[in-house]
């Protein structure tokens, strides 16, 4: 995923970031990002963005399961 947000994140956080949209618990995984990418603070659009975008993917990825 080409998202400059994501990349900041790292592979542990990205896992976690996937685990709780997967379970449906967006706002954790907003406040997640947000405290740990690093500065400067990611903005709260560009982190609904990115629930967004994970949403699709983690879903495309259980749907092929």
């Amino acid at each position: 995923m080409g998202d400059a947000l994501w990349d900041r994140l790292s592979v542990e956080v990205q896992a976690e970031v996937d685990s709780l949209v997967s379970a449906g618990r967006n706002v954790q995984a907003i406040a997640v990002m947000r405290e740990r990418a690093g500065l400067p603070t990611p903005g709260l659009d560009a982190c609904v963005d990115l629930v967004d975008q994970r949403f699709r993917v983690v879903r495309q990825g259980s749907a092929s399961s």
